[in-house]
Parts: C-alpha cells; structure tokens; sequence
C-alpha cells in the first residue's frame, strides 16, 4: 500500500519504503500536490502541482537521491501556504537563484571596478585578499545570507595579527555587500556593523615601515650607484629619493609627465593616493638622473623595467636597497626626509607636508589656502638635495 487516504484527498499517503521500491511509470499523490514520479527506467522525483494566481502549475522539488520523502513535504506545504495568501513559490524560486554567492558577487564587483582602480596592484589585492581570508570561510554562503557571524568569523583571526589587511578585507566586504543592496538582495551590511564589537586593534603591533636614519641616505646613494644593478632601477632609486615620491609614482612615471625646460614633474591625479594631481619640483640632480634616463630608453616610461612596455616592480626597488645592506623599506626614504626637515631645517610644517603630498587642514581651511607652496617646496627640495650630496651639513628654511 502506498498510504493511507483520507476521502478524495490524499495526506501523507506515501511512506519511505514505498518511496524505494515504487514501480514506474507512475504517479504517486501525497498531499498538498505532492506526487511522487517514477519513471519507466526507474528514476524517482519530486513534483508538485498547484494552482498559483489562478493558472495550474508544476514545480520541480528534486530527485529522490537528494531530497527526502520529509523534506519534499516540507517544500510543497511551503509552496502551498505562498501560493494561498497570493504569491508566487515559482517567481520566488527564480529570484533565489539569481542571487548569486558572496564569491560570485565579488568577482562581479571587482570585475567592474577594474576600470576605476588605479592600478593594477590595487584591483589584485581587492580579489586576492578575499581569495585568501574569506572565500574559504564565507564565499559559498548566498551574498543575501551573509551575516555578522560569518563577518566576524572571517576577520578575528587575523584582527590583530595584519591589522591593516584585516581593515581593508573588512571594507572590501563592505564594498561587496553594498552592491547586494543595491540590487535589492539585502538590507544591510553587516561589515558596518561588526565594527562595534570587534576587538580594539593593538597599535604597538602595527609594523612601520623601516626608514633609514636620515644621515645614512647619502650613503645608501652611493652604494646604489657603485652596484652593478641594472641601470635603469639605478636611477629610479635615486630619483625617488631626489624627489621624495611614492614608489608607484617614480615606477610608472611617463615622459609625457616630464617638463625639463621648466625643471617640474606633473604627477596626475590617477597616481596619486589623494587622486589630485600634484606638480613636483625637480633639482639639477633630479634633471641630471632623467637625462641619463633618456640616454637609455626611448619609450613612454621613463624607468622601464626589463619587459618593454612594463615598469619597474617595487620589488626590484626594494631588492637593490637591501642588497647594499640597508634594511629599509622603499616608502621609508619619505620619513627619512621628512625626520630631516623637521630636525634640520626651519621650514614650515605646511610646505614639507605638501612636499610628501600629504593632505594639511581640513576642508574648509583648503577651500580658502590654495596654494600649492611650491616656490618654497622648490627651496626645500634643493636644501634636501644638498643636504645628500655634502655630507650632512645643517640646512636652514
């Protein structure tokens, strides 16, 4: 027997072990328009028919193998109860499986942010520290169903241990779960929320980057310059340091950017970290090192790195500096500077910010102080300049 009846009506008709060895094909009725298909070979499935907004219907709930004689029950009692008070089991089925996984949402967001990023560095460490703190803990989880729990489960091991990576995954989080609200999948995002109960961070364990002493920079020229590295990453050291740049900007500096009548370097905003565009002064060393550069390369770049068309890596860089034997960072030879104008020069603290290309005030004070001060960042970079090249002597503002 299949099951009990109760008047035209079946409930709860069939049982398991008719389930397994119901003989095919046939349909078998439950209750609430479940029915059990059996096909001629042999295989079995969950079928439901009902009535939704007036039109008869059929929904697929699964095979056998995956979905129990219990849980198909559940479903079609489900699917009954939406279908009565008015909905749509189907159209709802349909927008489930539109939402994607967190995963698949941060590949489509990253996928179309790639133009707006400034660099290709950028765009890989948005995927690729997702890749490695969260796709493993959450990225299966539907990006509607993602919560504080699976958040937090994400960033405290790492909380404390890589402080700024564990902040910048949690705003990338943020970033996905944003774009789920804006396509309607979500309500909230729980990357806000969790700030509030994540643990205070341990600012005695963030790591500096390692500087040099601003008396030892001099020296570290001079080794660069006597070492037998490539010549182009030779000059793209020195000229860093001649102009106090971020890496990336001296790495991917163009000629184009260049004004050698006029001794200034056009930084644009797109490779700036405040995205504005920022004018630096050049020295005669700093002409001196983009003319031996010219003598070396025809191309756009003005370091080329060994691959045509592909500037130097920050690696490189770095590699030739602690080859010397200087432990520092690339970055570092900007708190060397700016340790030195602050200890050994009587310039204000506006025009060496401005030298590093550091925002000085707030807004409001911004919108009046227009000046980019660069006449006396021009004094400094000089003083700064000869400060490396004589030997250290004191240097006033």
């Amino acid at each position: 027997m299949a099951g009990k009846r109760k008047g035209k009506h079946p409930q709860n008709a069939l049982t398991p072990p008719f389930v397994r060895s119901a003989k095919g094909p046939a349909l078998y009725a439950d209750g609430n328009g479940l029915y059990l298909k059996v096909d001629e070979s042999g295989a079995r499935r969950w079928i439901q028919r009902l009535v939704i907004r007036g039109k008869r219907r059929e929904i697929a709930i699964g095979p056998v193998s995956l979905v129990s004689l219990s849980s198909a029950r559940t479903a079609a009692l489900d699917h009954r109860r939406v279908a009565r008070a008015g909905g749509d089991p189907l159209a709802d089925r349909r927008k489930a499986a539109e939402i994607p996984t967190f995963e698949e949402a941060a590949r489509e967001v990253h996928k179309a942010n790639l133009p707006s990023w400034r660099n290709k560095k950028h765009a890989a460490q948005f995927i690729s520290t997702l890749e490695t703190y969260v796709f493993p803990s959450f990225g299966k989880t539907s990006v509607a169903e993602v919560d504080g729990t699976n958040v937090l489960a994400a960033l405290l091991p790492i909380w404390n241990d890589k402080q700024e990576t564990a902040r910048r995954v949690r705003q990338r989080i943020g970033t996905v779960l944003k774009w789920a609200i804006a396509k309607g999948w979500r309500g909230d995002n729980p990357a806000e929320t969790v700030k509030a109960v994540l643990p205070k961070q341990d600012k005695a364990r963030k790591k500096k980057r390692k500087a040099l002493p601003y008396s030892q920079v001099g020296d570290c020229i001079r080794a660069v310059q006597s070492s037998g590295a490539d010549p182009s990453t030779k000059l793209a050291v020195e000229f860093l340091i001649y102009t106090v740049s971020r890496s990336i900007e001296t790495r991917a500096a163009l000629w184009n950017e260049i004004d050698l009548q006029d001794c200034v370097w056009t930084v644009p905003a797109g490779r700036m970290k405040e995205s504005e565009e920022h004018q630096v002064p050049l020295t005669d060393r700093a002409v001196e090192l983009l003319e031996q550069a010219r003598r070396l390369h025809n191309g756009e770049l003005v370091f080329p790195g060994r691959n045509i068309g592909r500037p130097l890596s920050d690696a490189t860089l770095l590699k030739l500096v602690r080859e010397q034997g200087f432990d520092c960072d690339v970055h570092g030879f900007r708190a060397s500077f700016r340790t030195w104008a602050q200890e050994q020069t009587n310039f204000p603290r506006e025009v060496c910010e401005m030298a590093l290309a550091h925002k000085v005030g707030d807004d409001t004070e911004n919108a009046y102080a227009r000046s980019d001060l660069f006449q006396k960042r021009r004094k400094l970079m000089e003083a700064w300049s000869d400060y490396i090249r004589g030997g250290g002597e004191d240097q006033a503002g």
